[in-house]
């Protein structure tokens, strides 16, 4: 066991925990922060996904170790900002959760796509969304979310 200084949602956590332990299981287990899911367990779903220094990536195959100085913004830290508000708002307003599993890893891609493009177009929200899986194939309403999200953080309606 190891002891590491990591910054979660704006705090500085201590977690004893092997080096290779996967962010995921830091994060439910160590840190008490359920909302990255366990999906496949190989990087491919996207329900574990949460943000490293503003970048998406997939908590269950991203080691503690690989961590270091960076700042991890996972689904609970994200509801705390304007975008992750705004992006909740137009989930609820799409209706798009159905069993809802996915939906935290799906917040955090189009969370991060919209920090990098604001109007993003069909085919932009496709290739960032296209590593978050959805059984219930809520893709659709999944795309027209992210569009009311990007209108609204550009003020329109």
């Amino acid at each position: 066991m190891s002891i590491f200084h990591i910054s979660i949602n704006g705090k500085v956590r201590r977690v004893d925990a092997e080096p290779e332990t996967p962010m995921l299981w830091v994060l439910r287990d160590e840190l008490d922060l359920p909302g990255a899911r366990f999906g496949c367990g190989a990087g491919l779903c996207g329900a574990c996904t949460i943000h490293v220094d503003g970048a998406p990536l997939r908590a269950c195959i991203t080691p503690l170790n690989a961590i270091g100085a960076s700042k991890v913004t996972t689904i609970e830290g994200l509801g705390d900002t304007r975008l992750g508000r705004i992006l909740q708002e137009a989930w609820l307003a799409e209706d798009v959760a159905q069993c809802g599993y996915c939906q935290s890893g799906q917040l955090m891609s189009a969370a991060s796509l919209l920090a990098a493009t604001p109007a993003p177009s069909d085919e932009d929200i496709d290739q960032a969304m296209s590593g978050n899986i959805c059984r219930c194939g809520a893709y659709p309403r999944i795309r027209k979310a992210i569009h009311r999200a990007a209108n609204a953080l550009r003020g329109k309606s």
